[in-house]
């Protein structure tokens, strides 16, 4: 599965906005869990911007915060930003497209809190 940014971030920080059923997803030894390279984007620019102040230890660590919670990361390929630039609708959020791309080329369900992602016939766990 792959994790939205904000899922990503309640599970490294233990937030209880993350839903039981995908804390026990990302808790399940049986899933593989990604995270997108988009992500690590959007942490990096959102704090330079002020919009996420308490993800510094995210932005500055991400690699080990990743490993030491088993997660692996998903590199974006070429394919991955022709299909993101590629779909339709309105949605103008680019990591959100990225990982929406992602999910489906990958075939991967995205763990979220976002309605917009319903909107792409992906699968979503929350």
């Amino acid at each position: 599965m792959l994790l939205d940014t904000h899922a990503l971030l309640w599970w490294l920080f233990d937030d209880p906005a993350l839903s039981k059923a995908a804390r026990d997803a990302i808790r399940d030894p049986g899933n593989a869990v990604l995270v997108s390279a988009a992500s690590a984007w959007e942490i990096a620019t959102k704090r330079r911007l002020g919009k996420l102040p308490d993800a510094g230890e995210a932005a500055e660590n991400l690699p080990a915060l990743l490993r030491s919670s088993r997660m692996e990361p998903l590199a974006i390929t070429v394919e991955h930003a022709l299909a993101a630039g590629a779909l339709p609708g309105p949605h103008r959020d680019p990591f959100d497209r990225m990982l929406i791309a992602q999910s489906r080329l990958e075939d991967l369900p995205v763990v979220t809190s976002d309605p917009v992602f319903g909107r792409y016939s992906i699968r979503t766990v929350w």
